[in-house]
């Protein structure tokens, strides 16, 4: 007779809808993938299984899910001692794949037996690549009081299966549990003051371990089943855990059975939305994001979900971001678990903000649902075009680890215009390899360029010096010295794609006039066919990737001034200034400064740098010159050369492309700051 447990309450509502589906797609795809991760706290190797997990999650969120089983099996690495993250089904999961060695898995279940982790990478490309059977999505609502989950889950088959008989499997997860893990350390993600961060836990199967039966599996057949499962307290004995309701996952997917094997292979998986029900009024707030424009005129997209059993007729809300609050209205009809999303106009000068968006009236009566999200307002680059398209060249130079890099580009409409990567991981130690890509992009758009590495540290320098260039269709860079491989987890640009004759503003280099170490006066021309709305200059350590935005003053000489008083001593800057014209914001070129204050009339009287741009020999020309020093863009001396007389040269073949500085160092002790650039 099988035992009912009051921390499990199944409710076997299993019905074939002949209403339309709710949650899940209708269109074809390809697999999502599940890895069930055979692990234990006492095996110094699993820290390393979760890192390779965790950087195929990256490469590819929202289509892969780690499901982290600890078990003991006869290998004894998942000890009993809190925090006990052992479970009986996930016993039987171990099992029924034979994994006894840790940290091993099985990626969709295509294998019989669990695999080490150097397989999973190539075997969830495999699957990400499969076209999939069926589509599976649904929905988990939580009472936080009573802790009952009602979990509704939809298969829609968009081809056939091989059997005639499925197995649509349920699980929870759980993510944040501290405790002690072997070689925790050689994971620095998950690893504080000696404690480990077990992510993706598995807590509990819903279903039947190796998952309930579905029938029928052709396509065009929509399934839908619906469980009602009281979530325990704590799960695990001895030194059980606490289930914390706020850090919970559920995750669902569809099998085949062969005979004689365990369930296998996964057809698709996806992650159950969870949505807390809370009684009367309980509005949430879940997302906040900014609408893609090359303006700091923004608009930001606030998405509010009822979580309460009372309709929702009106709300009132209040941004505050940069020193500013903004206040928006809405009126309608929400109803329990519906999203509404309401747009509040903001102004954000380059750079990143914190913003507290609160909701403050609900229905006529005072509430206070508060969210603290960061905003990002991305710099842009200007791009006139001539023609309604145009094709524009991106040349990718991966480094080694070409498995990490993916890019794209999206439309101020959310449309991807082009994608690519994963690329192949090469041979040996260092590496790079070209890609030239191509995206169109129309007029009068402004269009985000993002390129992602999910190893989080760039496409250079310890595995390949790789770099990124985006051209027009006449080969010129739009991109300048920014495509730096150096921008760790992420780097993203806006490109304004204006028609030409749209508009006749011009801002011209900024000039700086050092007053101290740390003070400055900037100084750009500005040429606009009518008075801006705002002015200013974003300037920023080349070391960082974080700009600082300063506003300034447009005089009657048409001159864009400020004054800076934080910059750091003996530091290279780089600045452009910038003006809004009709809600339109242009910048001019960057020019790059080094804070050293100097008296060096007869050199700076006599100095000459030519050719500059060089493709070969930088000829440099000062009376009183003693030597040299140059500097790449990040501040490292590369190079260090004594001057007889007044000249000297310095060959530049051995340097890539890009943006240098040379210190000059005069007789008397003195010393001056130049730049120039290296183009071939």
């Amino acid at each position: 007779m099988k035992k009912i447990t009051l921390s499990l309450m199944l409710l076997l509502a299993f019905t074939f809808s002949l209403k339309a589906q709710q949650f899940v797609s209708t269109e074809s795809s390809n697999r999502n993938v599940v890895l069930e991760e055979f692990t234990g706290r006492l095996c110094g190797y699993c820290p390393d299984g979760h890192v390779i997990a965790n950087q195929i999650k990256a490469t590819n969120p929202d289509r892969f899910w780690s499901v982290n089983i600890h078990s003991d099996g006869s290998s004894n690495f998942s000890t009993n001692t809190y925090p006990n993250l052992n479970t009986t089904k996930g016993n039987q999961i171990r099992a029924a794949f034979g994994a006894n060695s840790f940290p091993s898995g099985v990626v969709n279940r295509g294998t019989s037996e669990a695999i080490g982790r150097g397989s999973w990478s190539g075997y969830s490309n495999q699957q990400f690549s499969q076209a999939a059977e069926c589509n599976v999505a649904g929905r988990a609502e939580v009472n936080p009081y009573s802790r009952v989950a009602t979990i509704t889950v939809e298969v829609y088959y968009t081809g056939n299966s091989s059997t005639d008989e499925n197995y649509l499997t349920v699980v929870m997860l759980q993510d944040s549990i501290w405790g002690s893990q072997a070689s925790g350390s050689s994971n620095p993600s998950q690893w504080l003051n000696g404690q480990y961060c077990h992510m993706h836990t598995l807590r509990d199967v819903i279903t039947e371990v190796m998952g309930d039966p579905i029938s029928p599996t052709t396509q065009g057949t929509l399934v839908t089943k619906t469980y009602t499962y009281t979530i325990p307290e704590t799960i695990g004995s001895p030194n059980g855990v606490a289930v914390d309701i706020n850090n919970i996952q559920f995750l669902a997917w569809v099998s085949e059975r062969y005979q004689g094997t365990p369930t296998r292979p996964i057809l698709n998986a996806n992650e159950l939305e969870i949505i807390q029900v809370h009684e009367g009024i309980y509005p949430s707030i879940e997302d906040a994001t900014l609408s893609l424009d090359c303006s700091i005129s923004k608009n930001l997209n606030v998405k509010v979900l009822n979580g309460g059993t009372e309709t929702i007729t009106s709300m009132s809300m209040e941004v505050a971001v940069a020193g500013n609050t903004y206040t928006a209205n809405w009126s309608g009809n929400l109803g329990f678990c519906e999203r509404e999303t309401i747009v509040v106009p903001v102004e954000l000068p380059i750079g990143n903000h914190a913003a507290v968006v609160t909701i403050n009236q609900v229905n006529g009566e005072t509430v206070s649902h508060s969210k603290t999200v960061s905003l990002q307002s991305t710099q842009w680059v200007s791009h006139e075009m001539t023609s309604t398209e145009e094709r524009l060249k991106l040349i990718l130079m991966q480094d080694k680890f070409g498995d990490q890099i993916t890019w794209e580009f999206v439309s101020s409409t959310g449309e991807v215009l082009a994608s690519g990567g994963p690329y192949a991981q090469l041979i040996g130690s260092t590496g790079t390899q070209p890609h030239v890509e191509y995206v169109t992009v129309s007029a009068d758009d402004c269009v985000r360029f993002s390129i992602y590495d999910s190893g989080n540290n760039g496409i250079c320098c310890n595995y390949g010096n790789g770099y990124f260039t985006l051209s027009d269709s006449n080969n010129n860079v739009l991109l300048g010295d920014q495509g730096n491989g150096d921008f760790g987890g992420e780097f993203s640009i806006l490109i304004s794609t204006k028609s030409g004759g749209s508009n006749d503003v011009t801002v011209g280099e900024t000039q700086v006039s050092l007053t101290s170490e740390t003070e400055a006066n900037f100084v750009s021309p500005l040429q606009a066919y009518m008075y801006p709305e705002q002015v200013g200059f974003v300037y920023r350590k080349l070391t960082s990737s974080q700009p600082t935005t300063v506003i300034g003053v447009f005089n009657e000489f048409q001159k864009i001034l400020a004054t800076v008083d934080d910059l750091e001593p003996e530091t290279m800057y780089s600045v452009k200034a910038f003006a809004v014209v009709e809600g339109e914001t242009y910048y001019g070129p960057e020019y790059h400064f080094y804070t050293m204050v100097t008296g060096l009339s007869e050199l700076e009287q006599t100095l000459k740098l030519y050719p500059n741009p060089t493709s070969g020999v930088l000829n440099i020309q000062a009376e009183g010159m003693t030597g040299v020093e140059v500097f790449n863009a990040v501040g490292q001396r590369i190079m260090m050369q004594e001057a007889s007389g007044s000249s000297i040269q310095i060959n530049t073949e051995a340097l890539n492309n890009g943006i240098y500085f040379v210190r000059i160092h005069a007789n008397d002790g003195a010393v001056l700051n130049r730049s120039f650039s290296v183009a071939r």
